[in-house]
This record gives C-alpha cells, structure tokens and sequence, in this order.
C-alpha cells in the first residue's frame, strides 16, 4: 500500500508507482467519491483529438487538408475585406 501526506495547501502528491501503474499523465483528472468514511479516486484521462476522431457522426465527408484550407482562406478574406464572393 503506498502513502501520502496532505501538506497546509491541501495537496497530494501521488506516488510514481501509482502514476505509472494507473498511466497517469499531467492533465488527468482524478474524480473523488466519498461515502462512509471512505474515499474513491476515479481516474477520467485525456483523450487526444485523434482519440476522439470518430467518436460523432458527420453530415459531410472530410474534403481534405487542401480544400479545408483555401474554405478558411476565402472565409478570412471575405471577414476582412467585407466581401462575400461566392
């Protein structure tokens, strides 16, 4: 069993061995659960993009790096030059 001490701030270093063995990385969140005196630790991880990638349905499919780039291109030049060309 590993320990901690809470220091004044409130603060809780989790040992490494933990980290490693749960895979935590800075930016996880841990949720708390407490019930009779006793307390749960949940991990919620990050996801990546890449991760989420799928993970909605889409109404169109994906154009391409190219297409999507003169799309946002056109649609810079028309917010600063106040022109709507189409």
């Amino acid at each position: 069993m590993q320990k901690a001490k809470i220091t004044s701030k409130g603060q809780l270093t989790i040992p490494k061995q933990v980290r490693d063995r749960l895979g935590l990385q800075p930016g996880d969140m841990l949720a708390f659960d407490v019930e009779d005196g006793a307390m749960r630790l949940i991990v919620e991880k990050r996801r990546t993009l890449e991760e989420l990638r799928g993970s909605l349905p889409t109404g169109r499919r994906y154009p391409g790096r190219k297409a999507e780039r003169e799309g946002a291109r056109k649609h810079v030049a028309e917010e600063v030059l106040g022109n709507k060309s189409s």
